[in-house]
């Protein structure tokens, strides 16, 4: 009995150690199994950035590849709009179409169409394919203001511009807006010095008869003087089909240049208007006017896309009274150029009566 005594608290001492030692192995096998995850993740890390380099690369540079896929974006709109800006091509002058510039002439002019006379002996100085017919652009003008000008309108009688003087043609723009009203004569002082195209067409709208008598009016007095390569439909010039020759045109330099009005007007080097509170400011279209070397009486340019680069003058070049006519001219101030390339070789001519006149080859008449 006392042996059992002994034997049953050595048994639940027992018992207890072996309750104590489980209970603290199980929580250093928790904490064996957390470091071997935690010895674990560092190594997954390390493959993982050994395999997924790319993913890290997008994590820590994600603007350089959004960027990329904008650029490429952008780029594949630019691919997408290039063929719609390669289906437009530049438009091209009636007479770069019919191949008037592949004719040389002497001295090398950017002119298509160039006719050079004395205005007193009405020799030919030079001819470029002077016969052929082209849109003539803006100086068109100089017939509407011959026109209004020997009609012998009030000059000072108010034009207002109206919703009808504005370009539907070209779609121009204008600083006569709709409602300005300033007199005849400031119209065609602009509309020969600045080619201001509202204007013009405001002088022709408001003729006797209106546009319609205008228009038929030009057309007489083109056929009065001779000019049988001349047609118009407007008085601006905005439209391709206002056309003529450089022949014709010189006659119609000639008889402008006799009225002394249109000579003032269109060398005018400048010219302010007051419209409502403002002063606008206008410039001549041809610089030339301004230049001390050049003497000339009356001028007139023109440009439309169709017609190119234009100039008519009269001018005074070693003691000889000259009509220039420059048609369909590429580049923006070539037609200034073929002036001072003319005007450099009559000057070189060693006297009035033994000069030799220019014929380039390949004249040519359009319809």
């Amino acid at each position: 009995m006392q042996e059992r005594r002994r034997i049953v608290p050595r048994l639940i001492h027992a018992m207890a150690f072996c309750a104590l030692s489980v209970a603290l192995a199980i929580p250093s096998a928790h904490a064996a199994e957390r470091k071997k995850t935690t010895a674990k993740k560092p190594a997954a890390s390390s493959v993982s950035a050994k395999q997924r380099p790319a993913a890290r690369s997008a994590k820590a540079v994600p603007r350089k590849a959004v960027t990329r896929v904008k650029a490429t974006r952008v780029m594949s709109s630019s691919a997408k709009l290039a063929p719609r800006m390669a289906a437009i091509p530049e438009r091209q002058s009636f007479g770069q179409v019919a191949g008037l510039h592949a004719v040389q002439d002497p001295l090398e002019l950017k002119s298509s169409v160039a006719l050079v006379i004395d205005q007193e002996t009405h020799e030919v100085l030079l001819s470029k394919n002077d016969h052929a017919v082209l849109p003539i652009a803006s100086l068109t003008k100089l017939m509407t203001g011959l026109l209004v000008s020997q009609a012998r309108l009030p000059m000072d009688e108010t034009i207002t511009i109206t919703q009808d003087d504005v370009d539907t043609e070209k779609f121009s723009s204008s600083r006569l807006a709709v409602g300005t009203t300033l007199t005849r004569g400031e119209m065609l002082h602009l509309a020969l010095m600045s080619s201001e195209n509202r204007a013009a067409h405001a002088l022709g709208r408001t003729f006797p008869g209106g546009m319609d008598a205008f228009v038929a009016q030009m057309n007489a007095k083109a056929k009065l003087l001779g000019m049988t390569d001349t047609r118009y439909v407007e008085p601006t010039g905005l439209s391709s089909r206002n056309q003529s020759s450089a022949r014709d045109l010189a006659t119609l330099v000639n008889i402008a240049h006799a009225d002394p009005l249109l000579r003032e007007l269109t060398t005018s080097p400048s010219y302010e208007v007051a419209v409502g509170r403002r002063t606008l400011q206008y410039n001549n279209t041809n610089r030339l006017v301004k230049n001390p070397a050049w003497d000339i009486g009356l001028q007139k340019t023109g440009y439309i896309s169709e017609a190119g680069r234009c100039l008519v003058m009269q001018t005074h070049i070693a003691g000889r009274k000259l009509i220039m006519v420059f048609l369909d001219s590429a580049g923006k101030f070539s037609r200034l150029g073929d002036a001072e390339r003319v005007r450099n070789w009559v000057e070189k001519l060693p006297s009035l009566g033994s000069s030799a006149t220019l014929h380039a080859v390949g004249a040519a008449k359009l319809e």
